[in-house]
């Protein structure tokens, strides 16, 4: 089993209002959030997954509970509060891309602290962190501790999938970022993340940087150019973009991150020790899979993650 953690929430997307009138805004409002995503996605793939989380006790949060159960994903370790449902207005760009908007100060996806901190068994192989998650409180510190205390015990892959509308405060994400490398095994990072995060550094830089740290193996998404490979052990190649009609680009990282957790564990390397091990033809295979996943996804209206079965069919 994987544990995901983060935020739950419902994006809502602004409908066609052609002919509305202005005092009626219609929306379609769709189960999200980054790492509620992954979990999903996971599930899609065929592997064992569960969402550490704050979940809230209203309409909205039961809903999304009724989803995580409807998938499969486990929520035994999800904790209810009386709280509201952050709410994440989307606008897509000409180019496929989501602009966000947050309504989460105070909501319950932020109010996981210390005392919810899991007893995690050996059928928990691995962590996957990332977005806001990483940097609203209390959360942000009670998912720091709790990769402070299973780094080099299980398997840690981190997204900073960064989001400055629920926190702006860049030299926050800069410095938890920072933190949070030294005890991530995998890290995938956007193109964008990292020109956010360091605008005047140059993208191998940083992640050279990162490498350092206990982690072997970096992915850099970018979008139509494709996606680079840092290794270690094997050093930096590129892959070319998957040809794809581009719908919009909604989940389609969450896609990559599930989709290289999936490839590990169906390879049966999804463990410090198996991520350690990889030959550089192994890399590729994960890195194709990976883009292949995302690529469906991008053909696709929202964040409609592919089943398995569908990524075979697409080979």
């Amino acid at each position: 089993m994987y544990l995901v953690c983060g935020e739950a929430l419902f994006d809502f997307f602004s409908a066609n209002d052609a002919g509305a009138p202005a005092s009626q805004v219609n929306y379609k409002a769709i189960a999200g959030g980054s790492p509620f995503n992954v979990a999903v996605g996971l599930r899609r793939l065929g592997v064992e997954s569960a969402l550490f989380t704050g979940l809230s006790t209203d309409y909205l949060g039961r809903r999304l509970q009724q989803v995580l159960v409807n998938e499969g994903v486990s929520t035994r370790f999800a904790h209810d509060f009386d709280a509201p449902t952050t709410l994440a207005m989307v606008a897509v760009g000409a180019n496929g891309s989501p602009h966000y908007s947050f309504r989460g100060e105070g909501c319950a996806d932020r109010q996981l602290s210390l005392e919810h901190l899991p007893t995690l068994g050996p059928d928990v192989r691995g962590l996957h962190i990332g977005s806001f998650s990483l940097v609203v409180q209390p959360v942000a510190d009670t998912l720091l501790a709790l990769v402070e205390r299973e780094s080099g015990r299980r398997l840690i892959s981190l997204d900073p999938n960064v989001r400055l509308n629920p926190q702006p405060d860049i030299e926050l994400w800069r410095s938890r970022i920072a933190t949070l490398v030294q005890y991530a095994d995998l890290i995938k990072v956007s193109d964008e993340d990292l020109g956010l995060l360091y605008p005047d550094q140059d993208p191998h830089e940083v992640i050279s940087g990162w490498l350092e740290h206990r982690c072997q193996l970096v992915f850099l998404t970018r979008g139509g150019q494709g996606a680079t490979a840092f290794s270690r052990r094997h050093g930096v190649w590129s892959l070319p973009a998957c040809p794809v009609t581009i719908a919009d680009t909604v989940g389609a990282g969450d896609t990559f991150q599930a989709a290289l957790i999936a490839w590990l564990t169906e390879q049966q390397l999804d463990s410090v020790e198996g991520v350690n091990s990889l030959e550089r033809e192994h890399i590729d295979s994960m890195l194709a899979f990976a883009m292949g996943a995302a690529a469906l996804t991008c053909g696709r209206n929202g964040p409609d993650l592919p089943y398995r079965n569908q990524l075979s069919q697409a080979k």
